[in-house]
């Protein structure tokens, strides 16, 4: 079954190219293109897109704005930023937003591909320098977790923490250690419910800020 995409972007060239790109990937189609947040908002009804793949600065409302409002009539849907911003009042806001996935512009399109397709399974891939700055936000310890996080996880927790830090999607999680996919659901669930983080990724990272898996990688 294909991917259904909208596209919203402000400029018509690059709706255009994304659009004659995107139709080349036989799984991803091309379901509605929008060129501000709240005419995406207004389509969503009409397209029924699985991915938004949407721009942040753009008339009427911004990509931010658009998220918060699409994720609030559809907690489902997937929003991935595709944007020229890389700074900090940029990639926090719309991660905070609940954007499924960040890149840049000039991102290699084989990777968008990768990133439409991980958002449609529920995972999110972002810009090396989005990661950079999710970290760092991370590091400044705005997430309010304590250091005994990590200790309150069981052993099966920490596996499947350690799998996700691998980059690893649910079902390779259930081949690797042998559970089944509901099971490995429950235990994600409740390790980021331990580390008090948000998604996959937080969790992920935070795995490599407190070296949690030196051991095993090395």
């Amino acid at each position: 079954m294909s991917i259904r995409v909208m596209l919203v972007d402000d400029h018509l060239i690059v709706l255009r190219g994304l659009k004659f790109f995107l139709n080349t990937q036989q799984d991803i189609e091309v379901v509605g293109e929008a060129e501000n947040g709240r005419a995406a908002i207004g389509k969503m009804e009409v397209c029924h897109p699985d991915v938004i793949l949407m721009d942040l600065m753009m008339p009427v409302m911004d990509g931010v704005e658009a998220t918060k409002e699409i994720l609030k009539q559809n907690p489902q849907a997937k929003v991935v930023v595709l944007t020229s911003y890389s700074d900090q009042d940029h990639v926090i806001p719309a991660l905070q937003a609940g954007a499924s996935g960040y890149q840049l512009k000039d991102v290699d399109p084989d990777e968008l591909v990768r990133t439409i397709r991980a958002a449609r399974r529920g995972e999110k891939l972002l810009h090396p320098k989005a990661t950079q700055l999710l970290l760092t936000e991370m590091n400044q310890g705005k997430t309010g977790r304590g250091v005994e996080a990590p200790f309150k996880l069981t052993k099966r927790e920490k596996d499947v923490l350690y799998q996700i830090t691998l980059g690893k999607s649910n079902k390779e999680i259930s081949a690797a250690l042998f559970i089944t996919e509901k099971t490995v659901k429950t235990h994600v669930s409740n390790l980021l419910s331990k580390l008090d983080v948000h998604d996959r990724t937080q969790a992920a990272i935070y795995a490599m800020k407190e070296k949690l898996f030196e051991e095993s990688s090395s």
